[in-house]
């Protein structure tokens, strides 16, 4: 039981889907222009916009990332209109807003500082669940100037995906619902949690089939505590749009609220019928249903989808999970080796702690089930 309970408290599913980053595709080959040698105290700013392929409105904010000597970097997200802006190498650019403790560090000034310097050998794309994105060369743009435009970065629908992140009724509502539905969200913003709770109730009144708008108020009463009318937002916006996933995302954190496995997994389940390779914590909390449900072999199932998905090592987590999962078959050596990599990857004293005491639990039973030397002769 005190397993299942350590294991069911590592599951923290966000309402805030900041997705790993896609493999972008390149856009054509410019000539390359060299840029200068920036001094430290150089401050460069770079702005641009980010538009989907097929034209649809970018109704979720997209991170924008920089990519130097093959270290990705979040620098910041786009507004409501895809626009961005941001101060390049600066030490305030954000991190990732995944709830499973996705960890980017921070760079230093230092290193900041050479990446002002190294500007020719960086690159920018945008991120966002269930597309890929085109990669700027930002030494072939900038002139030298303090600031400078990138242009568009234009997304591109992933094949055989299904389910976004952006829904396609946002481009059917009327201009009085959107306006509504973003003036809701700059109140989220703020915590002004019934100003923008009164805001979204009248982008859905105006607007019944507006999925973006549903979700954003199932967020807002989730804020409230108010969680069955949470539920009743998530599943409009399910109803309002199917392939929309964000509300996938409010009823999976409201089932594990709740302790309730079968759901979790089903919703779970849903989620990764439209989309299996963007987002690796839906996997994770398959596994986390599945392992309190005493479906070990379904856990370390989906345990291993999810690694195979998180390429960047974004939920150390996937790694504690499917280690707890080859515990009960039991397999002591694997189990022990992706424990070895969870504590590699976290930085949570608390949770560094329980990995290793679930290790010396594995040297105990390992031990336990290797005969004596005597006995083997």
């Amino acid at each position: 039981m005190k397993s299942l309970l350590a294991i069911s408290s590592l599951i923290v599913v966000s309402t805030t889907l900041i997705a790993s980053a896609q493999v972008g595709r390149r856009t054509p080959s410019r000539p390359r222009v060299t840029a200068p040698d920036f001094s430290p105290n150089t401050t460069i700013f770079l702005s641009g916009k980010v538009v989907v392929e097929d034209g649809s409105p970018l109704t979720e904010p997209a991170m924008i990332q920089t990519i130097c000597r093959g270290q990705r970097r979040p620098e910041t997200h786009t507004d409501s209109h895809g626009s961005f802006s941001f101060q390049f190498g600066s030490r305030a650019s954000v991190t990732s807003e995944i709830g499973f403790d996705a960890d980017t560090p921070m760079q230093s000034t230092a290193n900041a500082r050479n990446e002002r310097r190294d500007l020719k050998d960086c690159e920018l794309q945008a991120s966002l669940a269930g597309f890929t994105s085109d990669v700027l060369e930002l030494g072939a743009r900038f002139s030298g100037d303090q600031s400078a435009d990138v242009g568009r970065i234009i997304l591109h629908r992933m094949a055989n995906v299904e389910g976004f992140t952006i829904s396609a009724t946002t481009a059917e509502a009327p201009s009085t619902a959107r306006k509504a539905l973003e003036k809701g969200q700059e109140q989220e913003k703020k915590a002004h949690w019934d100003d923008a709770q009164k805001s979204l109730e009248k982008a859905v009144a105006l607007y019944p089939r507006f999925a973006v708008a549903w979700f954003e108020l199932g967020r807002v009463q989730q804020q409230k505590n108010d969680l069955v009318a949470a539920r009743t937002s998530f599943e409009q916006s399910i109803a309002a749009d199917a392939k929309y996933v964000n509300p996938y995302h409010g009823l999976m954190e409201l089932a594990h609220h709740a302790e309730h496995w079968k759901e979790l997994t089903d919703i779970s389940e849903k989620l990764l019928a439209l989309n299996p390779v963007s987002f690796p914590e839906a996997w994770f909390a398959n596994a986390i249903g599945h392992y309190c449900l005493q479906d070990f072999a379904s856990a370390e199932k989906s345990a291993r989808r999810g690694l195979q998905m998180d390429t960047e090592h974004r939920i150390p987590r996937l790694e504690y999970m499917l280690g707890m999962a080859l515990l009960k078959k039991p397999d002591y050596r694997e189990a022990a080796q992706h424990l070895q990599m969870f504590l590699h990857l976290s930085n949570k004293p608390a949770e560094i702690a329980e990995a290793r005491r679930h290790l010396d639990e594995i040297a105990r039973l390992s031990a336990a089930a290797t005969p004596p030397a005597s006995e083997n002769k």
